[in-house]
């Protein structure tokens, strides 16, 4: 059990070094202390939170590492290590053993106990918490205090991702019994002095973080700008020093910018088709395949996304991932078989519901305009409904018979599997249900033998590419720019700026 968790580099158990602190390589130069930046993130509305269980965008991530810690967290390989947790260990995947680090103290000074680890993870299984992680947590049969500074979790079955799950964003460690977050107190490398939903963030240094010697900076705000073109500008103005999410388009002006750079990592970032499974029309299985086959993913490939992605195939799992289907026959752009399936769906010459896309969802809406001149060619009229980046999620996500999603990367194969193509998941965006998937789902979880698991993950993949409700044309690269006095970016795939963690490992030189 040991050597298969250990091979697939997915636990940190015993032994030198496999119980180290994430720490993503840093720029040769040397960190200094001192000084303060903007960052402006691409999501930010009046929803934003510091609740670690009902965040949702990928500044709400921004936000809960910045003030809180989890257990465990990623590194650049996508290896989970050691956080707050000084060791995870389980002889049988069920029942797993958290050491807790000494010396860890929230930001009011009081000590980090087993009791805030209990509270922080089990808040999860309570439906009134409305946690975005309930399937997730789910799993956790019985968490409890079983020493000074140990926790021991039980799991309902087997699963060997437990140390890659406990570094998703919503399951870092709060205080015991804490229900107003409004002061985000937290273990993390940042306090908060002000925020302002859809508006701004600051935070200021903990001089009492436990990591010795950082974070680096005195200051961080994090702004909200929404549109793509703008928060170019105010890179090269100067008026923010880091940004996400940048238009392919201006990659060229930025590194022809002298001082600024743009940083590419490869991810399984997707923009994704939903087509809901409600609705009689976009819920009929000929309907949907229709629609997958009006992707040409190639022209999406080189025109939306000027070469920063890979081709999609229907299915979350990314090419290069451990647990990619190879052998999975790849959908091409194929305007007979589009056709084909629209006759037979009754969806030529009909009037169809509106595609909703917004410049929030990375290529959404060129990727629509795309798909409705290539309709238009077969006889299929579809309407591109082009609305506001704020708000979006809240107002418009899932909630139309077609529309698109973007999904920001998960570390595995279950969190991704469980999270939206669970029949019971709250982001399952098109409503599909497969038994058959949600069986193999903890089957796979259970399962340590990884040759078994990657074939039961590889069948997932099938069941999604030819049942689900979701079409994936390609996988984006994370596009971020910065001013080169910025030191210390790395690259964690999981996320935009560092897997959403860069305030604890950044500097200025300025």
């Amino acid at each position: 059990m040991m050597r298969v968790l250990a091979g697939t580099g997915m636990m940190a158990v015993t032994g030198a070094g496999l119980l180290s602190v994430a720490t993503p390589a840093l720029a040769a130069d040397t960190p200094k202390k001192g000084g303060s930046i903007r960052v402006a993130y691409d999501a930010g509305s009046v929803s934003d939170t510091l609740d670690p269980a009902i965040g949702s965008t990928g500044s709400d991530y921004i936000r809960f590492f910045m003030f809180y810690s989890g257990l465990t967290q990623f590194d650049e390989s996508l290896t989970p290590r050691m956080n707050i947790a000084e060791s995870i260990t389980s002889s049988d995947a069920k029942t797993w053993i958290v050491k807790l680090r000494q010396g860890v103290t929230f930001h009011d000074g009081k000590p980090l106990t087993p009791a805030d680890v209990v509270y922080s993870l089990m808040r999860h299984k309570n439906p009134q918490t409305a946690s975005k992680v309930k399937t997730l947590a789910d799993q956790f049969a019985d968490i409890k205090a079983t020493g000074p500074n140990e926790v021991t979790m039980t799991l309902d079955v087997p699963n060997a991702d437990l140390p890659a799950i406990l570094a998703t964003p919503q399951l870092v460690i709060v205080k015991d019994g804490t229900t107003d977050f409004s002061s985000a107190t937290g273990t993390g490398p940042y306090k908060l002095k002000s925020f302002k939903p859809g508006v701004s963030t600051v935070g200021v240094r903990n001089d009492n973080y436990w990591k010795s010697g950082q974070p680096y900076l005195d200051q961080i705000e994090l702004v909200s700008i929404s549109d793509s073109a703008a928060r170019v500008n105010a890179l090269l103005a100067g008026d923010v020093h880091l940004i996400n999410s940048v238009d392919p388009r201006s990659t060229q002006r930025i590194a022809a910018t002298p001082g600024y750079a743009v940083k590419e990592t490869k991810s399984g970032l997707y923009t994704d088709l939903i087509i809901r499974r409600d609705n009689t029309l976009t819920g009929n299985p000929d309907f949907v395949m229709g629609m997958k086959n009006l992707f040409d993913r190639e022209q999406i490939r080189t025109a939306v996304f000027r070469g920063y992605a890979v081709v999609g195939n229907d299915q979350p799992i990314p090419p290069g991932h451990r647990y990619f289907n190879a052998a999975l026959p790849q959908r091409r752009f194929d305007l007979d078989k589009a056709k084909f399936y629209m006759q037979k769906a009754g969806a030529v010459g009909t009037t169809l519901p509106p595609v909703y896309a917004t410049t929030d969802a990375n290529g959404s809406v060129e990727m629509a305009q795309l798909m409705q001149q290539t309709a238009a060619k077969i006889g299929v009229n579809l309407t591109v409904n082009r609305v506001p980046a704020d708000g979006y999620w809240s107002n418009h996500w899932m909630k139309h018979p077609l529309g698109f999603g973007s999904i920001n990367p998960r570390p595995s194969a279950d969190v991704l599997f469980t999270q939206f193509f669970k029949s019971d998941a709250p982001w399952n965006e098109s409503g599909w249900k497969n038994p058959r998937f949600d069986q193999l789902l903890l089957s796979a979880r259970a399962e340590t033998d990884d040759a078994k698991r990657k074939q039961m993950y590889g069948e997932m993949q099938v069941l999604v590419a030819n049942e689900g409700g979701i079409g994936i044309p390609s996988f984006i690269s994370l596009l971020d720019a910065n001013d080169k006095r910025l030191k210390g970016l790395g690259s964690i795939p999981t996320g935009a700026m560092m897997g959403f963690s860069f305030a604890e490992h950044v500097w200025w030189t300025a």
